[in-house]
C-alpha cells in the first residue's frame, strides 16, 4: 500500500477481485502490535471513509493500539464498478472481502460490521469461520424490519448530487435529522464528505447508481429472509451488537432475541442516533476499543 500525503495516518492501495475488478482498500497501521486486528465493512452504499474517526481511534489513541483495515465494495467509492449489477450481492461482495483477507494476511480478525457489513459478516461466520474471531454488529441482526428497508431502498440511487458541500450537508441533514435530532450543520456536511466523492472541490456520487438495479429486486411485499442460523455460526465468537435508539432496521426485540440466542455477546444502545450509529463519538468508540481489547488474551 503506498501512503497518501493529503491524511497521514493511512496508507492506500488495491488489490484484484476473483473476477478481475480493481478494489480499493485502506490500512491504518500500528507497528509492532501484535493485538487482533480490526477489519470494517461499511454499509450498503458507504465506503471506507466512514471509518475514519473509528480507525484513528483504534490504531493510535486507544489503550491497545491495533491494525485496521477499511476496504470499499466493488462499486463503492475507489473500487471498480461491475459492469452485471446482479453481482452486487452480499455473496459476492464476502468473496471479496475474503480474498482481501486473504492477501493481507488476515485471520481471527475483529470484523466490524454496518449494515451490510454485518450481514457479510454473518455469512464470513458460516463460509470461513476462522477469519473471523470477534464481531461488532452495527444495527444489524438477523431480523431486517421492513419500514427500514423501504426506506433504503427508497434513496439508493435516487438522492440527488450537490452543487456544493454545503448543499450536501443541508440534503444529509434533511435525510437524516429526524433519527440523529443532536448533529450539529458543520457536523452534517463532514458527514456529507463520507457519503460524496470529492471531483475538482465539487461533491458528486460515490457508488454506483445501477446499485439501485440490484435493489429493486427486492419485493417487499414477501417475507424477507431472517438470518438466525447465519448469527448463531457468530458462536464463537464474542459479539457486541450496537443498535441506533432510533434505528427503523433493527429492533429492541430482535436484539433481545439475539442475546437469548448468543452467550457471549453484549448489546448496546447508541443513544439519539438512528440507523446506523455513525461511530464518531468518543463513548461509543471507547465501547468499541475495550470490548475488542476483552478479547484480546488469545493473541498475547
Amino acid at each position: 500500500m503506498n501512503r497518501t500525503d493529503e491524511i497521514p495516518n493511512w496508507s492506500e492501495g488495491h488489490y484484484s477481485s476473483h473476477d478481475g475488478l480493481r478494489l480499493y482498500a485502506r490500512r491504518y497501521a500500528a507497528p509492532k502490535s501484535g493485538f487482533r486486528p480490526v477489519l470494517c465493512l461499511p454499509g450498503l452504499t458507504r465506503n471506507a471513509k466512514d471509518f475514519h474517526l473509528l480507525a484513528t481511534y483504534l490504531s493510535e489513541t486507544a489503550g491497545r493500539k491495533r491494525d485496521v483495515y477499511c476496504i470499499d465494495y466493488r462499486g463503492r467509492g475507489q473500487s471498480d464498478h461491475d459492469s452485471n449489477w446482479g453481482n452486487y450481492t452480499p455473496y459476492i461482495e464476502l468473496l471479496d472481502t475474503l480474498n482481501f483477507m486473504t492477501i493481507a494476511g488476515l485471520h481471527e480478525a475483529c470484523v466490524i460490521g454496518t449494515s451490510r457489513g454485518g450481514i457479510i459478516a454473518m455469512l464470513m461466520a458460516v463460509m470461513r469461520p476462522t477469519a473471523i474471531s470477534v464481531c461488532i454488529l452495527n444495527d444489524i441482526g438477523p431480523v431486517i424490519e421492513t419500514g427500514g428497508l423501504a426506506r433504503i431502498k427508497g434513496y439508493v440511487g435516487k438522492t440527488p448530487v450537490p452543487a456544493s458541500w454545503e448543499e450536501a450537508g443541508a440534503i444529509i441533514k434533511n435525510m437524516n435529522e429526524q433519527f440523529f435530532p443532536y448533529i450539529e450543520d458543520d457536523e452534517w456536511e463532514q458527514i456529507a464528505r463520507q457519503m460524496f466523492a470529492d471531483a475538482d472541490g465539487r461533491p458528486q456520487s460515490d457508488y454506483d447508481p445501477k446499485l439501485a438495479n440490484a435493489m429493486e429486486k427486492i419485493d417487499l411485499t414477501k417475507k424477507i429472509p431472517k438470518m438466525w442460523p447465519q448469527f448463531q455460526a457468530l458462536a464463537h465468537a464474542p459479539t457486541l451488537v450496537l443498535r441506533g435508539e432510533n434505528s427503523d432496521l433493527l429492533g429492541e426485540a430482535t436484539v433481545a432475541q439475539m442475546a437469548k440466542c448468543h452467550s457471549a455477546m453484549t448489546a448496546h444502545t447508541v443513544p439519539d442516533q438512528g440507523h446506523p450509529p455513525l461511530l464518531r463519538d468518543h463513548l461509543t468508540m471507547e465501547l468499541i476499543g475495550k470490548f475488542i481489547a476483552s478479547a484480546d488474551a488469545d493473541r498475547v
